[in-house]
Formats: C-alpha cells, structure tokens, sequence
C-alpha cells in the first residue's frame, strides 16, 4: 500500500485495521515482511514490485500535495510541481503487477481521470 506522504500512514493503518489485516511500515532499512501487508510512501516505491497494490488517499489536497502547490511562487515551478507529483501517482500505480487498487475522498485527485483514460 502506497501513500502520498508520512502524514497518510494513520489512515492507512486505520483502513488495514478495518479489513483485519496486519501492518508493515516499508522504509529504506526494512524490507517488506511476509504476511503483513507493507505500507509505503510513494517516494519509496520506485524499483519495488508486487502482485497487487493499493494507493490510498489520492484526495484532491493530498495529490498534488497543497502545501507543495502553495509554495510555489513562479508559474513555471508550478508546472514542475505538478509534474513530480503525477509521476509519484504513476510510479506508486505501475509497482503492481497483477492488481491496482486506488482509493480516495471526495473530492478526489484531478490526477485520477489521467489514470481513467
């Protein structure tokens, strides 16, 4: 499971907690431990592949990140922000190799319809 940043990962264990599943936090030191389900930020997920992935939490304020969109002072450096963060989404999407689940809250991530189509 894949989230946007650290801030996610309570929701995350929330939602395994819900479906009785056991929790795995995947960072760089710890790989990932058979029979618990792992959970990442999607900075963490390039290289990595596995049979099914969720990507959880892809409201509107979380991908793109806001705080990372307010930040931003020139027009062009929006558009690089903007560009990074659709390719976070497309790199946490493209580790699953037989299943992508991805889930959000309305209002959901704009980058949801480029998935879509």
């Amino acid at each position: 499971m894949f989230v946007r940043s650290d801030s996610e990962f309570d929701r995350a264990r929330a939602a395994l907690g819900a479906a009785n599943l056991s929790c795995h936090v995947l960072d760089d030191s710890t790989p990932a431990k058979p029979g618990h389900v792992s959970v990442s930020t999607m900075h963490r997920a390039k290289g990595l592949e596995f049979r099914a992935v969720a990507v959880l939490a892809c409201d509107d304020e979380i991908v793109p990140l806001q705080q990372r969109i307010e930040s931003v002072t020139d027009e062009a450096d929006l558009e690089e922000v903007y560009n990074t963060e659709r390719h976070l989404l497309y790199v946490a999407c493209t580790r699953a190799r037989d299943r992508l689940w991805v889930s959000g809250m309305a209002p959901i991530s704009e980058f949801l319809d480029d998935l879509a189509n």
